[in-house]
């Protein structure tokens, strides 16, 4: 991943979990127990976690699978991995954290029962190829694991443009004091491919025996999953 966009997330950690649940009124959480849910997760199972930031949904996956599965949470920013240590150690899990760049995995193949990345692909230099990292390194008919941001539709399109244009880059500013983060994260969001479009991106890889995306909040967000060959 690119040095700037490594500087950005560096500058906006410290205010990052508290911006997330502002700006989405909490919303964010629901959306992560729901990819827990849809990975099938289970005690004994094995997740890697990509762009887990301060690692919200790696602690998510230590509560599915238990004191004998094995969560490796990672994320190519130093600066944003800081808190997470003290808030898994707080919840009593023990999960591990590591410097990594999703398009350049560290680990074996068909290490993972799971791989997942939630609202970190469209920051990644070449997206297919972190998909085919994070394929590499799950077992045969395991799954990866995608939450990310897309393009609204319906009712919900017209008031998240707005929450977008306005509400996000004005309050991410000021409390963050990097108004230019605030303003790349929703137009990275409105560009990048959602639905069917981003499902077209795994099939590119040719890692997959199977794909589907759950739409969350009519296109505010999406899930999806994709079984390993």
């Amino acid at each position: 991943m690119s040095e700037e966009v490594r500087r950005m997330f560096a500058s906006i950690s410290g205010r990052y979990d508290l911006l997330n649940t502002i700006l989405s009124l909490g919303v964010h959480h629901r959306w992560r127990k729901r990819t827990v849910k849809m990975t099938g997760a289970a005690e004994g199972m094995s997740v890697l976690d990509c762009a887990t930031g301060t690692g919200d949904l790696a602690i998510a996956y230590k509560k599915a699978v238990g004191s004998t599965g094995v969560v490796v949470g990672t994320d190519f920013c130093a600066e944003m991995l800081e808190p997470a240590p003290e808030k898994s150690r707080k919840e009593g899990l023990r999960i591990v954290w590591e410097v990594a760049d999703a398009m350049d995995l560290p680990y074996d193949d068909e290490r993972f029962d799971i791989s997942s990345i939630a609202f970190g692909i469209r920051n990644v230099d070449d997206p297919v190829t972190a998909l085919s990292e994070m394929a590499r390194v799950v077992k045969p008919n395991g799954k990866v694991v995608v939450l990310e941001f897309g393009q609204p539709y319906g009712l919900m399109k017209y008031p998240f443009r707005w929450h977008s244009k306005y509400v996000i880059p004005f309050l991410g500013g000021l409390i963050s004091g990097n108004s230019d983060a605030y303003q790349y994260l929703p137009e990275t969001s409105a560009a990048f491919p959602a639905g069917d479009r981003f499902l077209s991106l795994m099939k590119k890889t040719g890692r997959f025996k199977s794909f589907e995306s759950k739409s969350l909040m009519q296109g505010i967000a999406y899930i999806y999953v994709g079984v390993v060959l």
